[in-house]
């Protein structure tokens, strides 16, 4: 069976009815010597776009499958995640609580209340501050919810479960589908690595569509030793659901996450700057910086396994943070 079909099984609400762009960085792989593409899922549609809203069209079919009225997540104060959540609950008219965390315990007022903090008053969540976040503090709030004759729906942080997951390894099949119609093969694929249900979606549909490339997750938060459990977890589940046995590669690269999740780096600011005086993309300061300035001395130290080939960047988005950081 097709993996399309297998995907098939599987309810989904259509949130990305288009199939975003695949772009050559012209003056940046003439820059690095190297040529170099961009997926634009920074570019999908809802509330400034981003990779967690291929992951809600199967969380939030689930969600509507049990009748829920109120969706409840968490992630960092400036979590793109909760942003999407936030503005998909406001489409389809569900309650909507988020809890967040500050990972970078800072007081600056641009963190605290601009970016995607502003967006989520604009969307109408209710929010709650917390220590530490975990799913278990998810579970507390939602039963919490249902004492009050709310029908809640969970949603992982991260949007990051084998169901979520599929969304990534749909945006495979687009990923294969675009690479033959422009006559491009992508040797390496680069992706940022967190909560790690893009890359895990990524890592199995790519095993099965374009095998001969090899997928990189630049981390965001954590050591090789620390995040390869949970991508290899998580691989392995979303391979379970579709009926797959095949044993998943998993590569990650740890050196660019310093000092900590949430906080930039010189190597990720420099990337951000780089990409958008020679391209006009902007990068965030939290994912996508980090894994471009993996990729940019990547090509320096000639890391990736093929020398010369062509190197595809999936840009999971995460714009509106930039305006929380100063």
């Amino acid at each position: 069976m097709s993996l399309q079909k297998k995907l098939d099984k599987f309810s989904r609400v259509e949130l990305v009815n288009y199939h975003t762009p695949i772009e050559k960085l012209e003056r940046f792989s003439k820059h690095l010597g190297r040529d170099v593409y961009i997926k634009r899922d920074d570019l999908t549609p809802i509330a400034f776009g981003g990779n967690k809203i291929r992951k809600l069209e199967f969380l939030l079919a689930d969600a509507l499958k049990v009748h829920a009225d109120t969706l409840v997540t968490g992630g960092a104060i400036q979590s793109n995640h909760v942003r999407q959540t936030a503005a998909v609950a406001a489409k389809f008219g569900l309650g909507f609580w988020a809890l967040l965390e500050n990972p970078i315990d800072t007081k600056e007022r641009n963190y605290l209340t601009n970016g995607n903090r502003l967006l989520l008053d604009l969307f109408g969540a209710k929010v709650k501050n917390v220590e530490e976040l975990d799913n278990e503090q998810l579970d507390k709030t939602a039963e919490e919810l249902k004492n009050e004759g709310k029908k809640p729906y969970v949603v992982p942080i991260g949007g990051s479960n084998a169901l979520g997951a599929l969304g990534y390894v749909r945006a495979s099949l687009e990923i294969a589908h675009q690479s033959h119609q422009i006559g491009v093969d992508f040797t390496s694929v680069v992706v940022a690595s967190g909560s790690a249900g893009t890359h895990a979606g990524l890592a199995v549909g790519l095993k099965s569509l374009l095998p001969n490339s090899e997928l990189i997750g630049v981390t965001v938060s954590r050591k090789v030793e620390d995040q390869l459990p949970k991508v290899k977890l998580l691989s392995e589940q979303t391979a379970a659901l579709l009926g797959i046995e095949e044993e998943i590669d998993i590569n990650l690269w740890d050196e660019y996450f310093a000092p900590r999740y949430g906080e930039p780096n010189e190597k990720g600011l420099e990337a951000i700057k780089l990409l958008a005086e020679l391209e006009g993309v902007l990068l965030d300061p939290v994912y996508t910086s980090k894994a471009v300035a993996g990729l940019i001395e990547g090509v320096d130290k000639n890391r990736f396994a093929d020398s010369n080939g062509a190197i595809l960047f999936v840009h999971t988005g995460g714009a509106p943070a930039l305006f929380a950081y100063s």
